[in-house]
């Protein structure tokens, strides 16, 4: 079992090793600090934070709807709702262009074409990060017995008090954890965004697009700037999952 472990972490770490092996470690800065880096890493972070908030705001509600759900209607629903989890990125883009874009089923009730604008890279971000909220809020309201929501109901506490008092605080490590891994998520997002949004510079050329373009005009600058996207997603895996560990 050992050496199969061994082997695990070293599909894992190899890769890793190799990324920083390409980056002259006193170089770093100012790879990082080239104005076409740090506008992609600057756009990456809002629009990731943008798509996190509505992660949250669309995201919890959907999985109480599809824990309500039972029998038939919920597996489909829930399969329905996973799919960006394993659709190919670029068949996401695709079907968001198809959507949002100026011949798209909704092109003209959103004033037109949405593509190739930075709501557009907002927009594939949340679609590709929503699952992972809906995961984690809906296993934990699996996990729950409703038992404190029962006496709460018992002393006279209305259903929107029950939620907001009882509820939603219970959930408060599913929440931070879904909420940091569709920020992850948002962050790395690359094929989706590159179909639906393109790659304009300061306007839809996030940090993916930036590593992807450079690697062949600079490759030590595309090693650095993914050798920062590497620090920020362990930071956060490791943000996500502090929450799950202090609650056992």
């Amino acid at each position: 079992m050992m050496p199969l472990a061994i082997a695990g972490a070293l599909v894992v770490l190899l890769p890793l090793a190799g990324l920083v092996g390409r980056v002259e470690l006193a170089d770093l800065g100012g790879l990082v600090s080239s104005p076409a880096a740090a506008t992609a890493l600057g756009l990456s972070l809002r629009t990731a934070a943008i798509a996190t908030a509505l992660v949250v705001v669309l995201g919890v509600p959907l999985a109480f709807a599809l824990h309500a759900m039972r029998g038939a209607a919920r597996a489909v629903a829930r399969a329905l709702v996973l799919i960006p989890l394993v659709l190919p990125p670029v068949v996401g883009g695709l079907a968001l262009l198809y959507a949002f874009g100026r011949r798209g089923l909704l092109g003209e009730a959103v004033g037109g074409s949405l593509a190739f604008t930075t709501t557009a890279v907002v927009l594939a971000q949340t679609f590709v990060a929503l699952p992972f909220m809906v995961v984690a809020v809906e296993s934990a309201l699996a996990a729950r017995t409703g038992r404190h929501e029962a006496v709460a109901a018992t002393l006279g506490a209305s259903r929107t008090r029950i939620l907001a008092t009882v509820t939603l605080p219970a959930l408060g490590p599913a929440l931070a954890t879904g909420a940091v891994l569709a920020f992850a998520r948002a962050l790395g997002e690359f094929g989706a965004t590159l179909t639906f949004a393109g790659s304009l510079e300061g306007v839809t050329r996030t940090a993916p697009l930036e590593v992807y373009l450079a690697r062949e005009t600079d490759p030590g600058a595309a090693a650095a700037l993914s050798l920062v996207m590497v620090a920020i997603a362990i930071v956060v895996v490791a943000v996500a999952y502090r929450p799950v560990g202090s609650a056992r």
